[in-house]
């Protein structure tokens, strides 16, 4: 195998579980206006809101330039604002919602209270064993915690292949009652080398890959591929893994994290075209494992 098409399997495998999220937290200070600022962002989203095409109200924004992906999701989830408040606002349980993607092998939080530092074991490929993993470490961080607003930043300044700048955002307000507006964003920059990955990878591998954004060239609609493609396939990933935790808290503590593999699982292949990558027992069977072996250590990026 080529040095080239090495480093473009690499790098795409990382790509689909990481992505780093979103850029700057946005203008407002002070959870009151921050709460307000989302909820009026949501409600100028209408327009872009897709029920029919995802299921429930939800926006997918991505963007691609200057060497730089950026990929955002506006949802109403069917969620108490409560629920999502307190399952979110700590690492321990944000490294439940981590390792739900297929190549997200491990995850491990350190240290107590906030900030925190979680680290992210990336498989270089998606059948791989957890110690062969990229270690990408993040600095975590709930930059808001109120009755009616959460902000949860994580950012890392660097990942592998010369992948940097990663940022996850998520932000959460009450809708009503039983429901809670979600962004979830993310980001992060690359440079010559891992365009170089990702630009083999398109051209091999995920050449027939799509996103879930529909764009005309040349007069035909069809759905967005390259870059763009992989960043709304990670963000998408992401999103339902949140939920697939959220959801899973109504379960006995002892089956939370079969019910979390499974429903997420389950939410990914009702996108098989975007998101298929294995058989629902080959999945399930990778999770259990590597839940087994969750203490097993992996090597730094570097």
């Amino acid at each position: 195998m080529s040095v080239t098409r090495i480093l473009a399997v690499a790098l795409a495998t990382v790509f689909v579980a990481l992505a780093g999220t979103a850029s700057a937290a946005i203008g407002p200070t002070g959870a009151q206006p921050a709460a307000a600022a989302l909820r009026a962002k949501f409600d100028g989203m209408r327009g872009h809101l897709d029920p029919a095409h995802f299921g429930r109200p939800l926006a997918l924004v991505s963007q691609d330039g200057d060497h730089m992906l950026q990929g955002d999701i506006y949802a109403l989830v069917d969620q108490p604002f409560q629920l999502v408040r307190d399952s979110l606002h700590d690492a321990p349980q944000w490294c439940k919602v981590m390792v739900l993607p297929f190549n997200t092998k491990r995850c491990t939080a350190g240290g107590t209270g906030d900030p925190s530092a979680l680290n992210l074991y990336i498989a270089k490929r998606k059948d791989a064993a957890p110690d062969e993993s990229y270690r990408v470490d993040f600095n975590y961080h709930v930059e808001a915690l109120d009755r009616d607003f959460l902000r949860v930043a994580l950012k890392a300044d660097s990942g592998p292949l010369g992948t940097r700048d990663y940022r996850i955002l998520l932000e959460a307000t009450p809708a009503d009652a039983t429901h809670t507006v979600l962004h979830l964003a993310y980001s992060y920059g690359y440079g010559a080398l891992g365009q170089l990955a990702m630009q083999a990878y398109l051209a091999t591998a995920g050449a027939s890959k799509v996103g879930f954004t529909t764009v005309e060239e040349g007069g035909m609609p069809h759905l967005v591929g390259g870059m763009r493609g992989v960043m709304e396939r990670n963000t998408m990933r992401y999103f339902l893994a949140i939920e697939a935790y959220l959801a899973s808290l109504g379960t006995p503590p002892q089956g939370r994290a079969e019910r979390r593999f499974e429903a997420w699982f389950d939410a990914t292949e009702r996108f098989a075209r975007q998101l298929h990558e294995m058989s629902r027992e080959q999945y399930l069977s990778m999770k259990r494992r590597e839940q087994r072996l969750a203490g097993m250590p992996a090597p730094d990026a570097s």
